[in-house]
């Protein structure tokens, strides 16, 4: 049932006096939500290009997710990572042999996958290799989270600058840049993590020879390779996994956003020479993986590995770019992605754009000051594009 409007204007004002303000929200307090729009107390609808952030892959209550929940909270909810239960096995399945990986760690958040990733590459080259050989090498534009370890890898300065002394041993090289991460890539890297697709960044796609480059080095100095495919992972490409664009795999990949439908779940996939120096006790999580959000990511994850699913990402991917592009406008610099991942760089701040976009009942994302970001749930039709193209072409004419 939708709030009535005397109910949702009393949200704003309470959320400022008892929520931390470390985010800036949108004017508007959201109830409810199907397929491709949510709807706001005040009865208004909104066109969804956000995915709450590439998370909400089938839309908004898709009737299988939404059964598939409440079926398994009604059995079994939560009884901690000290007991067996079944979701989360099969789950692990799903993705291991679907996938590079041997084994997966779980856990709540990208962030925590991303320490976790961290961790265990770490622990592999101390123990496997020498002491000390514990350096990482992260790229420029990148973004890992903002936990102690997963910020320390994130080369953002002003998100970087209140909270030092971080994590040390971490080293930035230009994104694309091969030939300046050989330069940091030596005997002390224990790792390399890199998003193949960089989403909070600016939508920069990675290239075949920086990434095979990556891995040529990695092997050649004992170091481990990381993706983070948090954002651009589990279809989002267009691909079920987007180191498969490429031909290169990894030791070590992290997962989250899209993979709980909603539900918070993550997870650290590795091969078996990582998982074979992780023992009992090294590292844990008291919620990870709940037969709840284990049940929501099989059925994400059956969902988007579906081949007719990935061949509908590709489509509407193209279709989109294809229609911003056609829109011709002076403002539009540059249009970057893959699949359903696309960044429009601008001529100026795209704030206001995202702001106006409310008011035609667009719901719109920025990744860095001036790149408009598009990340619609994958089941996004023809029609919406088509309404969305309208809406862009009266913002950026006004």
């Amino acid at each position: 049932m939708i709030a009535n409007t005397e109910t949702g204007s009393d949200i704003p004002s309470k959320e400022a006096q008892y929520i931390l303000q470390s985010y800036a929200r949108a004017p508007f307090v959201l109830v409810e939500g199907k397929g491709m729009e949510v709807t706001a107390s005040d009865g208004k609808t909104y066109l969804d290009f956000t995915s709450g952030i590439a998370v909400n892959a089938l839309g908004h209550s898709d009737p299988e997710l939404v059964e598939g929940i409440q079926q398994q909270a009604a059995q079994l909810s939560h009884v901690s990572n000290l007991f067996h239960t079944a979701p989360q096995v099969e789950l692990a399945e799903m993705l291991c042999e679907s996938s590079f990986a041997d084994r997966v760690f779980f856990c709540n958040s990208g962030s925590e996958a991303n320490e976790a990733a961290i961790k265990f590459a770490r622990k592999y080259a101390t123990t496997t290799h020498f002491p000390g050989k514990t350096d990482i090498v992260a790229f420029g534009g990148g973004f890992h989270g903002r936990t102690a370890g997963a910020l320390a890898a994130t080369a953002r300065e002003k998100y970087q600058a209140p909270f030092r002394p971080l994590m040390p041993g971490v080293h930035f090289a230009p994104f694309n840049d091969l030939e300046a991460a050989a330069q940091l890539i030596g005997p002390q890297t224990c790792a390399v993590i890199v998003e193949p697709v960089q989403g909070e960044g600016g939508v920069h796609v990675a290239t075949k020879e920086f990434l095979h480059g990556l891995r040529d080095l990695c092997d050649r100095h004992n170091a481990l390779l990381i993706f983070d495919e948090i954002q651009c992972g589990l279809g989002r490409t267009g691909k079920l996994w987007a180191y498969q664009q490429y031909g290169v795999e990894p030791d070590l990949m992290t997962l989250a956003k899209a993979l709980g439908g909603g539900l918070p779940m993550a997870a650290t996939l590795m091969t078996e020479p990582v998982a074979s120096v992780i023992h009992p006790g090294d590292h844990g999580s008291t919620f990870a993986a709940g037969p709840v959000a284990s049940r929501a990511a099989q059925i994400v994850f059956q969902r988007v590995s579906d081949p007719a699913m990935l061949a509908h990402v590709n489509e509407m991917g193209t279709l989109l770019a294809e229609q911003i592009a056609e829109l011709n406008s002076p403002h539009i610099r540059e249009i970057r992605g893959l699949g359903l991942i696309i960044g429009v760089e601008m001529d100026s701040e795209v704030a206001p754009l995202v702001e106006k976009g409310y008011e035609h009942g667009v719901m719109l994302l920025s990744a860095g000051p001036t790149v408009l970001r598009l990340l619609p749930p994958l089941i996004v039709e023809e029609e919406h594009i088509t309404q969305l193209i309208n809406v862009l072409r009266t913002l950026l004419q006004g």
